[in-house]
């Protein structure tokens, strides 16, 4: 974690629990690097949404606000007009394509922390941001933010009209925003908090009693200095240094090298287990140097307790290879995908070091790929690593596992190590090339014994191993199927007790019927109140995994505050 976050994160320790403390953060520049709208504006041009003398129009629209020519409400009009006729859900989609492939790549790890610390203390964490639901709320899903209050753009039977919704969600239009949110929790903005990158947000940072200065520019940053506000700047994310980048060559290459220094080793004892031993050692060793990997592990021993084991890993970052090398070291083979293998030079090191490539698409074909794994850990006692999620995510929340690490423990009767890597994104993120220095904590649990297990409880297995992982991040539990846990039939007596009592309640569920009646009329205001309030998850399809707070924090929403 930067040192420049943990004052920030201690202020947040610092103050009371619950949620009548608003924890409001801005979003393009405060909790991404950069601007999701430029992903949109690219994507557009690819798809055809916009043309080249569309795109003008809009840049030309964009710098003459930069120059403070033209108001955000100016040109946001010019902007959506170029969307007039586009079907919404297809903006929706985009929106959750988009932060898979790009955006999500692009959240300061630091920032992530803080919407957690936030979030463990119980505050009322909301984003407030001028740009689109669609940019947004992707992103607040993934971070667990429930309410989102942003720029909307007007629909009609499901199509853009070409319209912004006015007031927008901007300067005083976020002031009115944080109002609104902060009354339907019943808490004082002077209590708040609120992080900016940007003088845009000025009026709502001088509004709140905890303004922070995140990743300021040159002038929000010389205003924070004059009203003696927190200032942090982060540099894990964003356009790498020259030294990152070339030291993130020498570290992918250091892999071809360190292979090739194991040869001598195996010309002299005629083993290559021990030349691939020593290879694997000194890549791990060199490669986290090169990228300044700090590896923190937590239960080291239960690395080598038992093996040969199944080590299953949560998978983030191209940087697991090199945290895996550094935690296993020796007598390993290692499963990877299909593709690995066209790389040049690096594809046929990895095959001779032991990693079986496979086809994920064709579960046949990896099932069988993946036979030599189990002769390997049967008959020369080696070791396997793989990632039961199938490929990286693109956050730190854990996907769903995948049945082949645990087939391979059962048929091979070895036990599973899980190995929780929390943070690796901090160093490489999905989609990210370059390396970047970071601490990374590791927590290596104690085995499991698969000794029992069979493929038809397999399913059961898998959840209780994931939900190992779950504990550990900090992440809900997967619950166990209703199915599962219904208990059986009473017994006669027990049923007849029920009954008893069934008939018994009858009686007194009658007896309070009036006080039921009296409380009706509250809840047909309360349902007349909900009805009242327009949000945006009453229109989308993505409505189930939109927060309920959204809601409530939108009294005044469209069309008359846009800001809401």
């Amino acid at each position: 974690m930067s040192s420049t976050a943990k004052p920030l994160l201690k202020a947040i320790e610092a103050s009371p629990d619950g949620p009548e403390i608003c924890a409001i953060f801005d979003f393009d520049g405060t909790i991404i690097s950069g601007y999701s709208a430029i992903a949109f504006i690219r994507e557009q041009l690819r798809r055809g949404d916009l043309s080249v003398r569309d795109f003008l129009e809009l840049a030309s629209a964009m710098t003459n606000f930069g120059l403070g020519n033209l108001g955000f409400s100016g040109m946001m009009a010019i902007t959506t007009q170029f969307m007039r006729g586009i079907d919404e859900q297809a903006y929706i989609e985009l929106g959750e394509d988009l932060f898979t492939k790009q955006i999500a790549r692009l959240v300061y790890p630091e920032s992530r922390a803080l919407i957690e610390a936030h979030l463990a203390k119980g505050h009322t964490v909301g984003i407030i941001s001028s740009a689109t639901p669609y940019q947004v709320e992707p992103a607040a899903r993934d971070l667990g933010i429930e309410n989102v209050l942003c720029t909307q753009l007007e629909v009609e039977d499901g199509v853009f009209t070409g319209s912004v919704v006015r007031p927008t969600c901007f300067g005083q239009g976020k002031v009115d925003a944080a109002e609104v949110l902060a009354e339907s929790v019943g808490a004082n903005l002077d209590d708040g908090f609120f992080y900016s990158d940007s003088t845009d947000d000025q009026l709502l940072l001088e509004h709140v009693g905890n303004p922070v200065a995140l990743n300021p520019s040159d002038k929000l940053r010389a205003v924070a200095r004059d009203n003696n506000w927190p200032i942090a700047s982060f540099g894990s994310r964003g356009r790498p240094t020259l030294g990152q980048f070339v030291r993130s060559i020498a570290a992918t290459v250091s892999l071809v090298p360190s292979f090739a220094a194991g040869l001598p080793i195996y010309a002299l004892t005629g083993s290559r287990r021990e030349a691939t031993n020593f290879s694997i050692g000194l890549f791990a060793e060199t490669a986290s140097a090169l990228i300044n990997l700090d590896l923190r592990v937590n239960g080291e021993e239960n690395l080598w307790k038992q093996r040969p084991a199944v080590f299953i890993f949560n998978h983030q970052s191209k940087a697991d290879v090199v945290i895996g090398a550094k935690l296993l070291r020796r007598d390993m083979a290692g499963v990877g995908k299909q593709e690995i293998k066209k790389m040049p030079v690096i594809g046929k090191v990895l095959e001779m070091g032991g990693v079986v490539m496979i086809d994920r698409k064709n579960a046949a074909s990896a099932i069988e790929a993946m036979q030599p794994l189990v002769d390997a850990m049967r008959n020369e006692g080696k070791s396997v690593a793989l990632a039961p999620e199938g490929t990286r995510t693109v956050s730190p929340n854990l996907a769903p596992f995948k049945k082949g690490a645990f087939h391979l423990a059962i048929q091979a009767g070895v036990p599973i190590v899980p190995v929780v890597i929390r943070n690796a994104g901090d160093v490489a993120p999905k989609g990210d090339f370059v390396f970047r220095p970071a601490t990374v904590e590791v927590d290596v649990l104690p085995p499991v014994d698969t000794s029992d297990w069979s493929a038809e409880t397999i399913e059961e297995h898998i959840r209780e191993v994931r939900n190992m992982f779950l504990k550990t991040l900090g992440q809900p539990e997967e619950k166990v199927p209703a199915a599962k846990t219904a208990k059986k039939p009473a017994s006669k007596a027990k049923a007849a007790t029920k009954t008893k009592a069934k008939t018994k309640g009858k009686a007194v569920a009658k007896k309070k019927a009036p006080a039921k009646a009296a409380a009706k009329p509250k809840a047909t205001a309360k349902a007349k109140a909900k009805a009242k309030s327009t949000t945006t998850a009453k229109r989308r399809p993505a409505a189930k995994a939109r927060p309920k707070t959204v809601a409530k924090a939108r009294p005044k929403a469209r069309p008359k505050s846009a800001s809401s």
